[in-house]
């Protein structure tokens, strides 16, 4: 059974709980089990078969079906109140307050010992019904609030043989008097697991035999390929593979899975499977060899010694995303960069924020990365223009970056050169271990060096001694040497120049994309933040202190 079934049954038997809020994956197919073998349902079907099988009676609310009697009609039908010719409401409130009367009807049978059944109640899509709308002065809203917490808080459901399921989206969505309360026990229903994935490519074999035909004796490869999409995606996937007659080939794994989970999140995330490594970095000796201990550990799963994240800072070109590209190539794991997920609507960004967690947690290893950390993850005291979203962003982001739970399988990895515009405590160890500053070139030796390897990937072709050295820029980064090698090319095409005269005709002509006083504050950042004096060339460590 999953493991948030088995916490659900352990919390209601134990007495601790008998109304929850299921939220998360709530949208998705699951594996429910049959008497003639398990199914792919939805989370209704599973809360029915697997969570209430004994209940006597189960009633739900839907925003769009009203009121419905799912299980015990004839038991229902007893109460009076039925029996009087009732209708069943299809509004929220009066029909929430009719399930409330029934449950302290049957609770009223059992004080007196008369025969009482079990209830349940299943509110579906409840964040629609009672959301959470900051500071409302809605009666009806409020009211609906007030009566979800009372069955927790008052009624002791559990006591009684009853329990109520509210499915919400996301827990940020609902109402705070109900997500809030801590009398209601809020469970998230997680992306499928790689067992999980394995176990519905079985079941779907029999329907989709075509589509799954390179993978009918090991489902356990596209499964692991897979996880972190939702079996709904993977389910219509095949089924349109089947019905194209094209079976799934092991290359088209990787593209399938970004697709599919970008898809999943909403445009929330770009997610990239890296084909590069440490072999296309030029330089940064120490900062490699660093790096490549800490992947060492974590394929021998020493995940103890292992960074929560990194904070990759320096002067603006230094190279700090495509170092991040490398890093996660050379782990073999994906990288999810984050994109705007804030949103103008109230309470949005922070339920854009719990989607993209509970990806990651599915996702198993893969770095996080943050670019322009320094406006991305917020602020402890927010600004008044913005309704105090900024500090709710900021206390999601250091929640999910210091959760222990995580180390060794989200790697959290900041970028930014301004890194004092970043809060301290985001910063600190245990959120962030090892801060890697990145530097320009220290000399004309070394801005050489880089300038011609970058010219040779480009086609342009340098002898390893010649005078160009001496034209060298002071400071030169990765992004505007490589913004000469370009140029250089353009000019050996337009112009007919040979490979030295195009680049001489380049830095002749050069101007710093930076000015030098922003260069050179950005590098004393840089410096200030290091974690390790051994990451600072020789040239910079006079800055030290």
């Amino acid at each position: 059974m999953s493991g948030w079934a088995s916490e659900i049954i352990s919390s209601y038997e134990s007495g601790a709980a008998g109304c929850f809020v299921l939220h998360g994956n709530v949208n998705d197919r699951l594996i429910v089990p049959a008497k003639s073998g398990s199914v792919l349902g939805g989370l209704p079907e599973f809360v029915m078969e697997v969570l209430l099988p004994r209940f006597d009676v189960v009633l739900s609310y839907d925003p769009g079906q009203g009121l419905r009697i799912e299980r015990g009609g004839e038991v229902f039908s007893q109460w009076p109140t039925i029996k009087e010719g009732l209708d069943l409401p299809d509004a929220p409130l009066p029909a929430v307050r009719l399930l409330t009367h029934y449950l302290k009807y049957c609770k009223n049978l059992q004080a007196v010992g008369a025969e009482s059944p079990k209830v349940a109640v299943v509110i579906r899509q409840a964040h629609m019904i009672c959301p959470s709308l900051p500071n409302s002065h809605n009666h009806d809203l409020n009211a609906m609030a007030s009566i979800l917490r009372g069955w927790a808080a008052d009624m002791r459901l559990q006591e009684h043989g009853q329990a109520a399921f509210l499915i919400s989206e996301n827990l940020n969505g609902l109402h705070p008097l109900v997500a809030r309360s801590p009398r209601i026990s809020a469970v998230e229903v997680p992306l499928p697991s790689r067992d999980d994935m394995t176990t519905a490519l079985e079941m779907l074999s029999a329907r989709c035999p075509t589509a799954l035909l390179n993978f009918r004796n090991d489902f356990t490869q596209p499964a692991g390929r897979l996880t972190g999409s939702t079996l709904s995606s993977v389910e219509i996937l095949l089924l349109r593979r089947e019905h194209a007659k094209l079976p799934l080939e092991e290359s088209d794994l990787s593209d399938l899975k970004r697709a599919l989970v970008e898809r999943d999140c909403g445009g929330l995330i770009d997610f990239i499977e890296p084909d590069r490594d440490f072999e296309g970095v030029i330089g940064l000796e120490g900062v490699k060899s660093w790096l490549r201990q800490d992947i060492a550990l974590w394929k021998k799963d020493n995940l103890e010694a292992m960074p929560m994240g990194y904070l990759f800072c320096g002067p603006v070109g230094t190279g700090k995303t495509y170092l991040v590209e490398c890093l996660a190539g050379e782990a073999g794991v994906p990288v999810v960069t984050l994109k705007n997920f804030r949103d103008r609507w109230v309470g949005s960004t922070e339920e854009n924020l719990e989607k993209i967690f509970s990806l990651l947690h599915a996702l198993g290893r893969c770095i996080v990365f943050i670019d322009e950390a320094d406006q991305a993850l917020g602020r402890r005291a927010s600004g008044s223009g913005d309704s105090g979203v900024s500090s709710r962003v900021y206390s999601m982001m250091a929640k999910e970056m210091s959760d222990t739970r995580n180390r060794g399988k989200i790697i959290w990895v900041l970028a930014s050169s301004r890194p004092d515009l970043i809060e301290v405590d985001l910063k600190r160890p245990g959120r962030v271990d090892v801060k890697i500053p990145l530097f320009p070139c220290s000399d004309a030796k070394e801005a050489w060096s880089l300038m011609r390897a970058l010219c040779k990937a480009r086609g342009v072709h340098l002898s390893k001694q010649s005078d160009l050295i001496h034209k060298m820029p002071e400071l030169l980064t990765p992004g505007a040497a490589e913004a000469i090698a370009v140029k250089a090319r353009r000019l050996m095409i337009t112009r007919e120049l040979d490979a030295e005269d195009a680049l001489s005709s380049c830095l002749d002509g050069y101007l710093a994309p930076i000015s030098p006083a922003v260069i050179q504050s950005q590098i004393q950042l840089a410096v200030d933040e290091a974690s390790d004096a051994s990451l600072i060339p020789d040239a910079f460590r006079r800055s030290i202190g």
